[in-house]
């Protein structure tokens, strides 16, 4: 039986098919290579052995690997993943930096042993490419609404864009910062978590402020009546575990 297995059996092919982002963040993402090993053969193969390293931007990083003895189907291709844990801080010096980016650089070696009739096949892991590295998300004020006015203060309510400018979802856990109006400290804008901005996606909400005019005088014209003013956010925005900076600075029309 086993002389027919070796005299029928047709040499399995790999290939590469894509490298994709999972569970993305500022902080880190799992990088997933995927390979498909095609079986030719009428009976099932297992993975016997597999010796792999993956290197970003020239660092190795940590790396898993599809389990020994995983069963390859017959007559059909499987899908064999590779996920490696990229924590950014620890491969560049600058994360501020490498997130203004497009892509970084990867680079997988290894080898993949397949128990054949024939006896283990090896194949090569070797791949170098690019993936997308994760972009800041695009933040700006719409028009802010006055909601109630009296003779000492106006509440005023800010209405914040926030733009996922990656394909992929991002979780955002907050904003937060210090708020100048007409160049006058006003008080604190919060966001809370914003959960996961889905790929491309845009999410509003809307931030309720009561600000005095005692400590902001520029501002009272404005807020009293209507009009333009200058309106400046710094502080930063979370994700996971890792915030930026974050400096809007815009003129904007309120109204009430």
């Amino acid at each position: 039986m086993q002389k027919m297995l070796k005299g029928a059996f047709k040499k399995p092919t790999l290939s590469f098919k894509t490298a994709r982002l999972a569970d993305a963040s500022l902080s880190d993402a799992t990088i997933n290579l995927v390979y498909e090993l095609n079986n030719p053969n009428g009976f099932g193969l297992n993975l016997a052995e597999v010796d792999y390293a993956f290197f970003v931007e020239g660092k190795q990083v940590v790396a898993g690997k599809p389990r020994s003895g995983l069963a390859l189907k017959a007559n059909g291709k499987s899908e064999l993943v590779f996920p490696a844990n990229v924590k950014f801080a620890d491969i560049v010096p600058v994360l501020e930096t490498f997130l203004k980016q497009d892509k970084a650089a990867f680079k997988a070696q290894g080898t993949l042993g397949v128990k054949t009739p024939l006896g283990v096949l090896s194949f090569p892991l070797a791949k170098e490419g690019t993936f997308e590295v994760p972009k800041v998300p695009q933040v700006s004020f719409q028009a802010p609404r006055i909601k109630d006015i009296t003779l000492t203060g106006a509440t005023v309510e800010f209405p914040l864009s926030i733009t996922n400018r990656n394909s992929f979802p991002l979780p955002v856990a907050g904003i937060t910062g210090a708020l100048k109006v007409a160049g006058a400290d006003v008080g604190t804008l919060s966001t809370g978590n914003l959960g996961k901005l889905d790929g491309s996606g845009t999410k509003q909400v809307t931030l309720p402020l009561t600000i005095s005019f005692a400590r902001a005088a520029n501002a009272a014209l404005a807020l009293r009546s209507g009009g333009n003013a200058q309106v400046r956010l710094d502080g930063k925005l979370t994700s996971e575990s890792q915030s930026v900076p974050l400096s809007l600075n815009q003129l904007v029309n309120f109204v009430k």
